[in-house]
């Protein structure tokens, strides 16, 4: 029996970092795994204080909100030191900011933590929210608006660069107090503010990325409505039209009878109606192109600015790939060595990539043996799922899709697509039979590495005069040809099209040729 303290489900060498963040709405704290590009979260947990509620009447933080913020702040130091976080951030934001007594609550607060506490300023809050959605999503293109309690900050983004933003006073408590819980006056001051602002012309034909719980929640609720297979909130995306008519029901419908709305906490619900009037009111006057919901913001976009800028350019999607690698797979060098030798593979047999369609076959190749450790008859099934439903950013839902089908086809075989079909409905008939291809290359090196590094580079492809795309297998490792490479070889001449044939060593005239395909 293995005793240790040391988890190997956690990576090594790496210090806990903690993020408080004191919203209007609610108290949080979110403690990662390290400083890295894509942390993993080891606990997350909140509190909805209600810190924002009745400030546009009172100017005061409710006394009773503020002493459960601070209980519940006494309990996250206690959770930070658990958790050994060597450094704890603590974010406050408009609530905090703007009450009379905000002094008087961070002054106890920072007591209570044993840390600084950093009040964000609305162009602060803006900045980190965008950072949040660079963070995230490559090479974004368009606004990043995050609806907290009390307000929505909106930022310009593209690719790395962040433009002009602006704070308005549209968070769903602030909103709710301000219009005294009438849902029309609601609308009618979300009108006002947004079609006023700089940003309202900010958005026309480019995406807007909606960041916040109670977006959040609305995306899972249309997930329910719609039957969307991929419950996974982060880079959800939806057409203006479909949004539309989905908020106006959130607005006019009785929530209670809403299908999903049990999944939504009881806290949240009340701010639903709210939120979405100040999307619709962004949607009608701002007219994006579609709306995408970030499942990052000011706490992950806050530790993205304290990175480097080589860190903040490298690949979240990869990282986070590698690392999941380096914790399930049998060998993280033989994952990589498949990700070159798929690249050149694709090249040789003719098969073009965009950008995104080649990062994620090399995700999809680091991935390819985390489901080792199950039963052979359900490490299809599991791969599967892992990838699909993994906390990974910097990928489309139809990406998803793609990696985890390629590694379900290089588990189950080419045919067999009885486990997939929900993950199906989110591909294009291209990444579907691109997943089938990436499948039936890993299938072939598999047989030959056995899963360790080593070899995979010593297997070239060669073509022939005839059009055979032959595998050439250096005479130092010939013992490893035989009947089941064969056969695996004949399957990828059917998914890609192409005669594919064995050679061992050289010349030419040494070779054993297989053919299949056309």
């Amino acid at each position: 029996m293995i005793e240790t303290e040391d988890a190997q489900g956690r990576l090594k060498n790496r210090a806990p970092v903690g993020v408080v963040d004191i919203g209007s709405n609610s108290v949080r704290i979110v403690i990662y795994e390290g400083m890295v590009r894509a942390p993993a979260v080891l606990f997350n947990e909140k509190v909805s204080c209600g810190l924002g509620r009745g400030i546009a009447q009172t100017g005061r933080m409710d006394e009773d909100a503020v002493e459960r913020a601070l209980a519940a702040l006494a309990r996250y130091r206690a959770l930070a030191d658990q958790a050994r976080v060597e450094t704890l951030h603590v974010l406050a934001t408009a609530a905090a900011r703007e009450a009379e007594n905000g002094p008087d609550f961070i002054g106890r607060a920072q007591a209570i933590l044993r840390a600084e506490i950093r009040i964000l300023t609305g162009a602060e809050e803006a900045r980190y929210s965008a950072f949040g959605v660079i963070s995230a999503f490559r090479a974004p293109d368009g606004v990043a608006g995050d609806l907290g309690g009390g307000s929505v900050e909106m930022v310009d983004v593209r690719d790395q660069a962040i433009g002009d933003g602006v704070t308005l006073p549209l968070g769903g408590i602030r909103l709710q107090d301000a219009s005294g819980g009438d849902l029309r006056e609601a609308e009618k001051i979300a009108r006002k503010l947004i079609a006023g602002s700089k940003m309202a012309d900010a958005c026309k034909g480019r995406v807007f990325y909606a960041v916040g719980g109670t977006w959040r929640a609305i995306a899972k609720l249309h997930m329910e409505e719609t039957g969307y297979p991929l419950r996974v909130t982060h880079g959800y995306q939806i057409t203006p039209d479909q949004a539309q008519k989905f908020l106006r029901k959130l607005v006019e419908a009785d929530l209670d009878k809403l299908k999903g709305i049990h999944i939504i906490s009881s806290s949240r619900r009340a701010l639903l109606p709210f939120g979405a009037i100040v999307l619709l009111e962004i949607i009608r006057r701002m007219k994006p192109s579609a709306i995408a919901f970030s499942a990052l913001g000011v706490r992950e976009g806050y530790l993205f600015g304290q990175l480097d800028g080589d860190m903040r350019r490298r690949d979240g999607l990869l990282e986070a790939a590698d690392e999941l690698a380096v914790l399930r797979s049998r060998s993280p060098r033989h994952a990589r060595e498949l990700a070159r030798w798929t690249a050149d593979s694709f090249a040789a047999f003719g098969i073009d990539e965009t950008v995104d369609e080649a990062r994620y076959r090399d995700a999809a190749c680091r991935l390819a043996d985390i489901g080792w450790r199950a039963h052979p008859d359900y490490r299809s099934a599991q791969s599967l799922a892992i990838i699909a439903y993994s906390s990974f950013i910097q990928v489309s839902h139809e990406g998803r899709a793609f990696i985890a089908l390629a590694n379900y086809f290089r588990y189950e075989g080419l045919k067999n697509e009885s486990l997939a079909p929900e993950i199906r409905t989110l591909t294009s008939e291209r990444m579907w039979q691109r997943a089938k291809c990436l499948g039936a290359f890993l299938r072939v090196a598999y047989l030959f590495t056995a899963a360790m590094p080593g070899v995979i580079a010593d297997l070239r492809w060669r073509k022939t005069e005839d059009g055979t795309m032959e595998l050439v297998v250096p005479a130092n490792r010939a013992a490893l040809a035989g009947e089941r490479p064969e056969a695996r070889l004949s399957q990828l001449g059917k998914v890609t099209g192409v005669n594919v044939g064995l050679a061992i060593g050289d010349p030419p005239s040494d070779r054993r040729s297989l053919s299949a395909g056309r």
